[in-house]
């Protein structure tokens, strides 16, 4: 086995540490520890033991094969202005690590193939989002769980438990295989959209150059808020809208927030610029930051079916870890928000969207 000094980057963007801070932690030269990361000086055992002590990593983990990296360029995040270097490369370090996770499942189970539409060379949201809703047979209708939806059209969802509220969400794609990354501390409404917000990134610029940029962004939420609230069934639903009641008890038909369906009604001409206005003053007064009578939280359906099926084994989540010879917690960030939170026996799911190999 030989030191992977790429898996060394990795854990220290992991752990956002310098280099200068990682060598006193583990009482290492400044000028060796370069000379190990870039591959140029081979640690000596003891060394490497006091590495992984420092950032908290399993010793096997150095020893591992490379790992893919997510191209800074192809990944979309949604506040490129407030978020910081250090937390850009730990979010999509934790990219990498999914794809490690990803792997693992690829191994043991057949999983959905994504079933996504390019369209790119259109670029038009709202157009994108009508023909995704026609591929996967939805018609007009509203979606009631988002995340099980992505995962039965072989779309990868992960969590991202950064401790700071400038990573919000990102999407990317791997060869032909997509991902996203979802802020889950936030409520469901505003998860479920900016899911949708990374499904329009995963739909409209795979290869229609930047993913980046205010008008790549602009774009995703246009599709967004076309596929969760489609044109045909707001206006059938909401032709006439008077109060602000009307709004708290749409918003439960095609779960998104207040905030979202005034905006929608306002872009389909069904309330006025003054009725827009009146209506967020109203949200902002009666509601502040929170959301009214928020959804019950969306959880993965396939996680809870690989949770069942390891448990018949006497398997949990802290064996993947190891068998991946990553920290638990790393797996337990990845899964954070879309299972329970603890290794208990998972209830029955339904209809399995994938087979064990």
């Amino acid at each position: 086995m030989h030191f992977n000094s790429a898996r060394l980057e990795l854990a220290m963007y992991r752990r956002r540490l310098t280099a200068r801070a990682l060598a006193a932690l583990a009482d290492v030269t400044v000028v060796s520890l370069s000379q190990i990361k870039t591959g140029k000086q081979v640690p000596q055992e003891a060394t490497v033991k006091r590495i992984a002590a420092a950032l908290d990593y399993p010793e096997e983990f150095f020893y591992g094969n490379d790992v893919d990296a997510l191209p800074a360029e192809t990944v979309s995040f949604r506040s490129l202005s407030s978020i910081t270097q250090k937390e850009q490369n730990a979010a999509i370090a934790a990219g990498s690590i999914a794809y490690l996770v990803s792997d693992w499942l690829h191994s043991r189970y057949s999983l959905p193939q994504p079933k996504l539409i390019d369209a790119s060379p259109e670029r038009d949201p709202a157009t994108a989002a009508r023909v995704l809703r026609q591929a996967w047979g939805l018609g007009e209708k509203p979606i009631a769980n988002l995340i099980k939806l992505l995962e039965a059209k072989g779309i990868r969802v992960f969590s991202l438990a950064e401790n700071t509220k400038n990573v919000d969400a990102f999407s990317c794609w791997r060869n032909d295989e997509p991902f996203i990354f979802l802020n889950t501390f936030k409520t469901t409404e505003r998860s479920r959209f900016d899911a949708a917000h990374e499904l329009g990134h995963l739909v409209l610029h795979k290869h229609g150059g930047s993913n980046q940029g205010p008008q790549a962004e602009s774009e995703a939420n246009a599709f967004a808020s076309s596929f969760l609230m489609p044109r045909a069934d707001v206006i059938s639903e909401m032709p006439r809208v008077q109060s602000l009641r009307q709004i708290l008890h749409g918003k439960k038909r095609w779960g998104v927030s207040a905030a979202a369906l005034t905006y929608r009604l306002h872009k389909l001409g069904l309330i006025t610029d003054w009725q827009y206005r009146t209506f967020n003053i109203q949200i902002r007064t009666n509601f502040g930051s929170s959301e009214p009578d928020s959804m019950v939280r969306e959880t993965s359906t396939l996680w809870k079916m690989v949770l069942e099926d390891l448990w018949a084994q006497k398997l949990t989540r802290a064996d993947i870890a190891r068998e991946l010879n990553i920290p638990h917690e790393e797996l337990e960030n990845l899964l954070f928000g879309l299972t329970a939170s603890t290794d208990q026996p998972p209830q029955k799911t339904g209809k399995p969207i994938f087979s064990i190999v």
